[in-house]
């Protein structure tokens, strides 16, 4: 198989994307990927088992989920013989599935391919303890009575057997000791943003993803229905009632004494999925397919864990350089809205020539974002943050947002934790 010069994407589709709001959503990791994965496969003019592999990311699969891509590619009835593999990048893991798609059919390794990312967070685990962990292991192999005893004796309930969140520890960066939400107050200190351009900003991700649904631009969510028959047409974590003034009224969570980052300015805890088909030129031709957009070019970054959220200035600014591109060349541009300050940070960055020459070796400030083409239809503040879903999903509608517009060219980015950014430019065929 020769390499190949171009990779396309043909279609895709998401679920809505639910808000965690009890200890287990309807839907576990596979659920909501095959649930969008089977209306978009079943339009399609190839069936299942033409894919040459499967790729999917995820942050969280279930312990029911081991290697999560190869159960959806056989749920979605890609057959026995389509390899499926899953992938791990945090924040980034649906991204970096379009990417290995993309460089694998690139590379003439494949020719059509099913990638995107999904994760279930309200099914993310409680976990005992290591001194709880060490007690059960101590008592499976007491061999006497008196043994198992004695070990009673020795059990704290209180302190032993308190749940440690599984979702808490991951969103907790162990090198800098700072959760995500801390690095956010980070980003908003170096560059001035403070707590009514956080809510500002976050109100308008809820008014932007109204004023889109109202428009009819969510076409590529699919509906879901669970077992009770609820059915699920829409992103409901939304609200209609999100103002800055009631923003304003919000604590602050991360640092409760000198923060600005409240649960509203930040994005939400989600379950949801998202599915993109990428394709050769050859299968293109082969399967008389029409591609929406043809990916560009990729890159991931990295710098200072404390500032993740400046990820994506790391991974888009030398992307667009090597593409002989700017800010003004892009006629929609996705940041994946981590948080408020997160968000505001990367248009600050660019905009900052002491930033940009010190961190990016630049001769001086990137440039302005047209804010009018910044996440145009709201982001994850008012969708939610599936960590592993959100790549395939802000490159999903970039790529919409183009076919609408009728733009030439988009970029997707997310910023991830542990300090890396990734970013994918997307050019409308």
């Amino acid at each position: 198989m020769a390499a190949q010069s171009r990779v396309y994407v043909i279609d895709g589709a998401r679920t809505p994307f639910l808000k965690a709001k009890a200890p287990l959503g309807p839907f576990t990791g596979a659920d909501l990927a095959v649930g969008c994965g089977r209306p978009l496969l079943a339009r399609q003019k190839f069936a299942p088992t033409a894919f040459d592999e499967v790729i999917i990311g995820a942050a969280m699969p279930s312990a029911d989920e081991a290697n999560i891509g190869r159960v959806i590619a056989l749920r979605l009835g890609c057959g026995d013989k389509v390899p499926a593999w899953t992938v791990m990048r945090n924040c980034a893991s649906g991204l970096q599935a379009l990417d290995s798609a993309y460089a694998n059919i690139r590379a003439g390794k494949a020719n059509l391919v099913l990638a995107g990312g999904t994760d279930a967070m309200s099914h993310a685990p409680l976990l005992y303890s290591a001194a709880m962990v060490k007690w059960f292991g101590a008592m499976g192999a007491a061999k006497t009575m008196g043994q198992r005893v004695g070990l009673f004796a020795q059990l704290r309930l209180k302190n032993m057997l308190a749940p440690i969140i599984a979702i808490e520890r991951g969103l907790t960066d162990p090198t800098v000791k700072l959760s995500m939400g801390q690095t956010a107050e980070i980003v908003a200190k170096r560059f001035g943003i403070n707590r009514q351009m956080m809510d500002e900003f976050a109100a308008r991700s809820h008014r932007l993803v109204l004023e889109g649904r109202k428009n009819g631009h969510f076409s590529e969510i699919e509906t879901l229905i669970d077992g009770k028959g609820n059915v699920y047409a829409e992103d409901d974590g939304v609200r209609s009632d999100s103002t800055p003034e009631k923003l304003a009224k919000l604590k602050p969570y991360f640092d409760k004494v000198y923060g600005n980052v409240t649960p509203g300015n930040s994005s939400q805890i989600t379950d949801g999925a998202a599915m993109l088909i990428l394709a050769s030129e050859e299968a293109v031709k082969r399967h008389s397919l029409s591609p929406i957009a043809a990916v560009v070019d990729t890159h991931w970054a990295a710098l200072d864990p404390s500032e993740m959220g400046l990820g994506p200035v790391h991974a888009i600014t030398p992307m667009l350089q090597r593409n002989g591109l700017g800010l003004k060349d892009m006629d929609t541009i996705e940041i994946n809205e981590a948080f408020a300050a997160q968000a505001l940070g990367c248009v600050a960055a660019w905009k900052s020539e002491a930033y940009c020459k010190d961190k990016l070796g630049l001769p001086g400030a990137f440039g302005d974002v047209d804010m009018a083409k910044f996440n145009p239809d709201g982001g994850a503040i008012a969708v939610g943050h599936p960590i592993g879903a959100s790549g395939a999903r802000v490159t999903l509608h970039a790529m919409k947002t183009l076919q609408r517009t009728g733009g030439k060219y988009g970029v997707a980015s997310l910023c991830i934790g542990g300090g890396q950014g990734g970013a994918i430019l997307l050019e409308r065929v």
